[in-house]
């Protein structure tokens, strides 16, 4: 199995705060992988340092064989990360299929003076986006709401909306930040079986995710951290019965 994304020894310091403590991780293509652990053990800050909001303190950071660690946001953009995020960030006031359509500018290839002059190429890229976010929004069951404004969306349909609009970006990986966050619990078995189609699709998903159930029930391997240190790796079984995980952040729950 092709590694994706391959994280080497990064450390995340802000002035004498230790946010990441030497963290390394791997995830192999077509892997659904899972991060877990207590409020503010540095999970959103991983997913910073690798998607280039941060630059490590220490370590690298890997895009399949390319180092990406010191690459602009929307150069990892580029090459092939899409992310969602804990609060989400519609585009409240465009429709739904603007939102999606909005996701694709990383893949454009057309210039201004293809958009001034509405040039043969523009017109023809132009059909290809609506095309393409018909056949998401049919995929994450949102082609009803296609001409509603995004903000007055239900809850659950936000959620499926950022992750549609993320994929628009054609990711090598997809970074969910807490996507079954406030969701009930048909939604959030909803959401399962959607991920679980974007999988067998090919696509390599990373997510970060407090829902056990949810975590248990759909990642192949989960990571553990506690206080920017990785406690524990392993499938679910493992990781459910490792007593430093159930003392850090599973007995929690209990």
């Amino acid at each position: 199995m092709s590694e994706v994304l391959k994280v080497s020894g990064v450390t995340q310091r802000f002035g004498g705060l230790v946010a990441l403590d030497n963290i390394s991780i791997h995830i192999g293509q077509g892997e659904i992988v899972g991060i877990i652990g207590p409020n503010g053990a540095g999970k959103t800050t991983l997913f910073n340092v690798i998607t280039g909001i941060y630059h490590p303190t220490e370590g690298q950071v890997f895009l399949e064989d390319t180092e990406i660690t010191t690459y602009k946001t929307h150069e990892i953009a580029k090459a092939g990360f899409a992310r969602t995020f804990q609060n989400i960030r519609l585009f409240g006031k465009l429709s739904v299929m603007d939102n999606v359509i909005a996701g694709m500018h990383t893949r454009r290839k057309t210039n201004l003076f293809d958009a001034i002059f509405q040039t043969g190429r523009r017109r023809r890229e132009g059909r290809e986006a609506q095309e393409k976010a018909e056949k998401l929004l049919k995929l994450m069951d949102l082609w009803e709401d296609r001409h509603s404004l995004a903000s007055s969306l239900p809850y659950g349909h936000q959620r499926r909306l950022e992750i549609a609009r993320a994929l628009a970006a054609e990711p090598k990986l997809l970074l969910l930040d807490e996507p079954a966050a406030g969701m009930n619990e048909q939604e959030t078995e909803e959401l399962r079986e959607m991920v679980l189609q974007l999988k067998q699709m090919g696509l390599t998903i990373f997510l970060i995710e407090h829902d056990m159930k949810f975590v248990m029930n759909i990642c192949e391997r989960i990571y553990v951290l506690n206080h920017g240190v990785l406690i524990a790796q392993g499938t679910p079984a493992q990781v459910s019965q490792n007593q430093a995980v159930i003392e850090a952040y599973l007995g929690e729950e209990d």
